[in-house]
């Protein structure tokens, strides 16, 4: 049973400029690597984001956790049933107990682990924010580019039996799922592409994303989709063009379910509420995009605010 989306692997051609993205924009903090490669903290974990130099940019790995040795056999035995190749992995590179890969039908290479390591010091992020949102809940999001988003539903619910949270039509297949409270940690979109559309970090304070929106609108070309709010997960976030060629979304505020007692859903809205305005989108795709939003505006669709608690803001309050 898969628990979260425990951390993401990056090829990249510059992996220097991670360096200055990671930490002084999202706020994650480097940890010394050999080899040129780049580990990031988020949390208290020893390491959440992997970026080694490479002669290509794009995604390396997702790696999801699962909670203990035997769910990592029951899984690998359900890969191998479904006629998918298992190896073990490199689990002391990777700072966890033990690690097996494999690949999704589209080729691109998922791990799962159980045991990650902790970091024998506190986090220090890379710029002042409250923190990031992890937990029992992961890393964050990870969303892929695939050829067709259909054809990989039977893979990713029935072998590595993720659930879907709802899906869309328009203006393309666009599949969200979910293996904890996170409304979702894992999504496909059907763009006919491959590779790593996005993956989204989620702070504790909406200054923090309003802070990191300042910092980024100081950077030519690097806002990507502007500060807008999603109609499924109702997260207010803004997106970056990272180092590496794709997205990071960068959030708060997203939306928790009962996975016990969730049902999947088809939405018609279109993927935000309000902004987002897709910068790096040309015509005619980007006003097709914006005309949804009003679309939604106009029929008064809205989603309530779920208020999550700000480490800073209690810690503040308490000692006044």
């Amino acid at each position: 049973m898969i628990t979260a989306l425990g951390y993401i692997g990056i090829r990249a051609t510059q992996p220097a400029e991670w360096d200055a993205y990671a930490e002084k924009l999202l706020g994650m903090q480097r940890v010394d690597q050999g080899g040129g490669t780049r580990l990031f903290r988020m949390d208290d974990r020893a390491q959440r984001l992997i970026v080694t130099p490479e002669a290509s940019d794009g995604l390396a790995f997702l790696g999801f956790e699962v909670p203990d040795a035997a769910a990592l056999s029951a899984l690998a035995a359900r890969l191998e049933a479904a006629g998918v190749a298992v190896t073990r992995g490199p689990a002391a590179e990777r700072h966890v107990a033990e690690l097996i890969v494999f690949h999704d039908p589209q080729g691109n290479r998922l791990e799962a682990f159980h045991g990650a390591a902790l970091a024998s010091e506190p986090f220090a992020p890379g710029r002042a924010i409250s923190g990031f949102r992890t937990g029992a809940l992961g890393m964050g999001h990870a969303v892929l580019h695939v050829e067709d988003a259909t054809a990989l539903l039977p893979f990713y619910q029935e072998v590595l039996g993720f659930h879907l949270s709802d899906y869309g039509r328009t203006p393309y297949d666009l599949y969200f799922f979910h293996v904890n409270g996170r409304h979702h940690s894992f999504a496909m979109v059907g763009s006919g592409r491959a590779g790593l559309h996005h993956f989204m970090v989620e702070l504790g304070c909406l200054d923090d994303v309003g802070q990191g929106y300042d910092l980024a609108m100081l950077e030519e070309g690097r806002v990507a989709l502007t500060l807008g709010r999603h109609t499924n997960d109702h997260m207010t976030s803004f997106y970056t063009q990272s180092p590496s060629g794709f997205f990071v979304e960068y959030g708060w505020g997203g939306r928790m379910i009962d996975p016990a007692s969730w049902q999947p859903h088809e939405t018609f809205d279109g993927p935000s509420l309000w902004g987002h305005e897709r910068l790096s989108m040309p015509e005619p795709g980007r006003s097709r995009m914006r005309q949804m939003r009003l679309d939604a505006a106009a029929r008064g669709i809205r989603a309530p605010v779920q208020v999550v608690d700000c480490p800073w803001f209690v810690h503040a309050t308490q000692n006044h």
